[in-house]
């Protein structure tokens, strides 16, 4: 889709302050973000055909698989910010460096432990795929720092695109708690307009004194990184082919099952004092009756409270 122009000036931190005004003149073919887009066209296409994206789209969302994604991005994400952290000063990364704005860890963070509990760390391991991924963020954040704008190009810009359509088929889906837990990757506080940060972003990355030739590395980075990111769904659609179907949904997120201290997550804990509980009760009574375990009881119960009525009606 073309780049609008952006009508109005906004205020974004860019990490350190406000910055005002960055207004986007009208776009030229050897603009980056044109090049860009026109150079992963093909690549973004495949990827958004990939079988685990289409199933996804379609609501069809294996939670254990959700999970396993959920760890790669953290692993992703924490080597990209990583590097990003180290060259935050390196003049052709500086205009695009949004921490406040954009970094995604700690968000992911918080997914992870209200998904597997509050020693998620112990339980989570980088899967061949997502080392890669991973590998090459470091190798190009140490030896070639500039081509960190396609992947942070690659993948914040399709957070705050595609991203927000997944959340609300990831949370409906898998009947996630209406307050956002386990969704905060998608949750992004401090801005507030998608549009007009993804048109600063862009206007940010045109006005790097880049040459043809650098321009047209990072093209090949941003494909590079779209097949990185393709290896990691094609690995999740090949666990997902030893998972059963009638266990996908089995198990329960730690806090909905044991009552959990959702409050650790910094992200969260003034969200589930204002609610109440009260959503958060009707999600625990949901997830055990779809629990195995719960449904036992639950059957045990009825059986009991049938036979007690036969035995006062005889």
């Amino acid at each position: 889709m073309s780049v609008e122009k952006m009508e109005a000036t906004e205020s974004v931190s860019n990490g350190a302050g406000p910055v005002y005004g960055d207004k986007e003149d009208a776009l030229s073919p050897n603009d980056l973000s044109e090049l860009l887009q026109a150079g992963t066209k093909e690549v973004h296409e495949k990827a958004e055909n990939t079988q685990f994206v289409k199933e996804f789209l379609r609501g069809r969302i294996r939670k254990e698989l959700f999970k396993l994604g959920a760890v790669a991005l953290y692993y992703t994400y924490t080597a990209l910010e990583e590097e990003i952290e180290k060259n935050k000063d390196h003049p052709l990364f500086a205009p695009l460096y949004f921490p406040v704005e954009l970094h995604r860890h700690e968000a992911l963070a918080c997914d992870l432990e209200y998904f597997y509990g509050p020693d998620w760390q112990s339980q989570i391991s980088c899967s061949p795929a997502a080392q890669h991924y991973v590998d090459r963020i470091h190798q190009v954040g140490e030896e070639d720092p500039v081509l960190l704008v396609a992947h942070a190009y690659t993948r914040y810009m399709g957070d705050l695109s595609g991203g927000q359509v997944l959340r609300k088929v990831a949370q409906r889906a898998m009947k996630l708690p209406p307050t956002g837990e386990g969704l905060a990757f998608y949750q992004f506080d401090a801005i507030h307009s998608a549009k007009s940060f993804k048109q600063l972003y862009r206007s940010r990355m045109n006005e790097l004194e880049l040459d043809m030739e650098v321009k047209q590395k990072l093209v090949a980075e941003a494909i590079k990184a779209f097949q990185l990111n393709m290896e990691v769904f094609e690995e999740l659609e090949e666990i997902g082919k030893g998972i059963q179907e009638d266990v996908l949904d089995a198990g329960m997120p730690v806090h909905e099952a044991m009552g959990g201290d959702i409050n650790k997550c910094p992200y969260y804990a003034a969200k589930m004092a204002a609610n109440g509980g009260t959503a958060y009760a009707g999600q625990l009574a949901m997830a055990v009756l779809r629990h195995p375990t719960g449904q036992v009881l639950f059957a045990t119960l009825v059986a009991a409270l049938a036979g007690l009525a036969a035995w006062y009606f005889m």
